[in-house]
């Protein structure tokens, strides 16, 4: 008779290659389809010249209901750049002063002259640096580890023949890619698992304002903490909207970026746009369950919460993709 250990040992190898190949399932999904895979049939896509006035520029992307668009240098003839969201937030977190002080530099500089302190934006943070870009040949797994890795929200597809941005690639659009053709492929059995016991999420330090803090306060946080939304609390810490970088854009739409001292419960009631409000999740939901909710309510984001409301954390996409696809292949670009 064989000794225990000797007839466990294969058995457990088995096992543990399962396992394996089970956690597997969505990374080997992303490195066997390819960025043009993920490209929708029709799209709209603008281009700024950076010799176009900054003060036009987020005009224009309110006008197209975009948040970011790639820049186009005429003397260099390539694209050098990003102009997003982030870079309206550091104008007005720069430049403000009070409700009485015009900010001059939002009416006069050129998205080539302004130079602000832009983590997404390479361009106006330092010329010499390149453009983040991916080919569209490129897997998806490679598109979603150039995201997290440099912390970037927008992903231009480029084509290395002809030069052309084909598409902004995004968290979104590729976790709806997989909710949509990954039906395909086995559901993991670590999907069935609670968003808790697997970790998925902020859960320390989670960056909130207070109803009755002001904009400019707002704004401060993006800057500083670098989120890309801000869940507006009450006195008890029960979560009562959501703020994100997109809702700050609006205010170039009203006209009204000259008053950031206006507190957060006007700044949530004046918005007119689509409002991805509060989607919130709780601890003993599943990855599944979290899965289908921010894919159907198309936010980038949901909001961690106990049965009474309070923030306990923070689920995003980078979050998600993190876990689904990075972590299987051993590599943790949160951190990086």
């Amino acid at each position: 008779m064989e000794p225990i250990s000797q007839v466990s040992f294969p058995k457990k190898k088995q096992e543990i290659q399962k396992q394996e190949a089970d956690d597997a399932v969505y990374m080997n999904f992303m490195k066997s389809h390819c960025c043009y895979d993920a490209i929708p049939t029709s799209c709209k896509l603008v281009i700024f010249d950076t010799t176009l006035p900054v003060k036009k520029a987020f005009f224009a992307l309110v006008a197209n209901g975009l948040r970011a668009a790639p820049l186009w240098d005429s003397k260099l003839q390539r694209f050098v750049g990003m102009l997003t969201i982030t870079d309206f937030i550091n104008i007005l977190h720069c430049y403000y002063k009070s409700p009485l002080v015009q900010m001059y530099e939002l009416e006069s500089h050129k998205i080539e002259t302004w130079r602000g302190d832009s983590f997404q934006n390479v361009y106006l943070q330092c010329s010499n640096h390149f453009l983040i870009s991916i080919s569209p040949q490129a897997s998806l797994f490679d598109a979603i580890y150039s995201l997290l890795k440099y912390k970037i929200h927008r992903l231009p597809v480029i084509d290395p023949e002809s030069g052309n941005v084909l598409h902004i690639l995004t968290h979104k659009r590729i976790l709806k890619f997989l909710h949509i053709f990954g039906k395909k492929v086995p559901k993991p059995a670590f999907i069935k698992k609670q968003i808790q016991e697997l970790g998925i999420g902020t859960f320390r330090n989670i960056a909130t304002v207070q109803e009755t803090a002001t904009l400019y306060d707002a704004l401060s946080i993006f800057v500083e903490r670098r989120v890309s939304a801000l869940p507006v609390v009450d006195k008890q810490g029960k979560v009562v909207s959501l703020y994100s970088r997109f809702d700050v854009i609006n205010l170039a739409a009203q006209k009204s970026y000259n008053n950031l001292d206006m507190p957060m419960r006007e700044a949530v009631r004046r918005r007119t746009c689509f409002v991805e409000g509060v989607i919130k999740c709780y601890p003993d939901e599943t990855l599944e369950t979290i899965l289908d909710r921010i894919v159907k309510a198309e936010v980038h984001r949901l909001v961690l919460v106990d049965r009474a409301d309070v923030v306990k954390g923070i689920v995003s996409l980078s979050d998600l993709l993190q876990a689904m696809v990075l972590t299987p292949a051993g590599i943790d670009a949160l951190l990086s």
